[in-house]
């Protein structure tokens, strides 16, 4: 049976250079995925116009018929899946003026509460030897630094629960309605917040695989810098394709080469 991979959110940008550098890496089928049907399948024209051959399957990662027909889908054709990179994500710019109580909603919708969905459905799937690698950010690092102390310690608890986890994500929302997100401890950045929950997420995540009968599922997280792409605005000089390179990296490493840790640059570094 045919390895798989799956790529969330990679019709463009650090996702689409994800599938690339897989579709020339990995021995097996790679899909790409979309919310957008049209897009999806025009970025798969354009990698197998360079010889390429990736898969499409729609995905809209906070839509549940979505990602429960991607699960079937790969249920049916391949019996499970090998490679799961969570890329999808979304970030408002710093000059918008939608008020921040929506910036919460929407930044860790997507980002947190989307990841967490997707991965509740496919993670059941991954075969031994499977690699999970969330795309997360040094955001969310910097974030966690202007929390509180406490909430501060409660984040960097390698022993959180996904329950207290959730909880404090959903108040982070609630405050930030009202305005009252600092006060309560939380930092003044949605994007921020939600990498927080992303990158802390991973850390169950690899806590509960080491517990799995399942041989040797490695999770980890990266941080692919600012790179030139639509959701920062191309105004930088790092290209895509250099921030899925760690992220490409993360999807062949060896086995009990690491495990719920963040990675910059195919090293690990501190949350």
């Amino acid at each position: 049976m045919s390895r798989v991979a799956v790529v969330t959110g990679s019709n463009k940008g650090i996702g689409f250079e994800i599938v690339r550098g897989l579709c020339k890496q990995f021995d097996g089928i790679v899909y790409l995925t979309a919310r957008n049907e049209k897009l999806g399948q025009e970025a798969v024209q354009k990698l197998k116009s360079e010889g390429l051959n990736p898969s499409f399957h729609q995905l809209d990662i906070t839509n549940e018929q979505s990602f429960q027909a991607l699960k079937q889908h790969l249920q049916d054709k391949h019996g499970g899946l090998d490679v799961l990179v969570n890329n999808a994500g979304f970030a408002y710019s710093g000059a918008d003026k939608t008020p921040f109580g929506i910036q919460a909603v929407d930044s860790l919708g997507i980002n947190f509460f989307g990841t967490m969905a997707i991965s509740k459905a496919l993670l059941p799937m991954v075969r031994p030897h499977g690699r999970v690698v969330n795309v997360s950010s040094r955001i969310g690092t910097m974030s966690l630094k202007k929390c509180s102390a406490k909430l501060q310690a409660r984040f960097r608890d390698r022993g959180i629960q996904e329950e207290e986890l959730v909880t404090l994500m959903n108040k982070f929302i609630e405050t930030a309605k009202n305005g009252k997100h600092v006060e309560n401890g939380f930092s003044d950045s949605a994007y921020g917040m939600s990498k927080v929950g992303m990158t802390v997420l991973t850390f169950i995540q690899a806590r509960e695989m080491e517990k799995d009968p399942r041989e040797d599922i490695l999770v980890n997280c990266l941080c692919p810098g600012w790179c030139n792409t639509d959701m920062t605005g191309n105004r930088f000089e790092r290209t895509a394709a250099d921030g899925a390179d760690t992220a490409i990296f993360l999807a062949f490493i060896k086995p009990k080469e690491s495990q719920g840790q963040m990675f910059y640059e195919r090293k690990p570094i501190e949350f």
